[in-house]
């Protein structure tokens, strides 16, 4: 039998040391927040960057799924949380087919 003290099985700390938030405690709330209020649920983070008010990141979501899944409508939201990772503000940066790349 197990001790319940047991570190493995203990609950993930949200916040690290210093008292700010661990970086995937942020993504997940930035990730909840974003869904509550929009109802879109972020396949991907490709960027995440600390700032003097707090974090942030961009999520890319599915704005209209479609048959194929190559033609779905694509969106990158740039989000902004306060250091607590509180979402403070969200806008979309572009729009595109899931299947089409970046112009270089």
């Amino acid at each position: 039998m197990t001790d319940s003290t047991d570190a493995r099985h203990e609950p993930r700390d949200e916040k690290k040391a210093t008292g700010g938030m661990t970086p995937m405690a942020l993504l997940r709330s930035a990730r909840d927040q974003l869904a509550e209020l929009t109802g879109l649920v972020p396949e991907s983070v490709p960027r995440m960057e600390r700032t003097e008010e707090g974090w942030v990141l961009d999520a890319e979501v599915v704005e209209l799924a479609r048959v194929p899944e190559t033609m779905s409508l694509m969106a990158l939201y740039e989000l902004t949380l306060d250091p607590d990772g509180v979402l403070t503000g969200y806008r979309r940066l572009r729009r595109y087919e899931r299947g089409r790349s970046d112009r270089g």
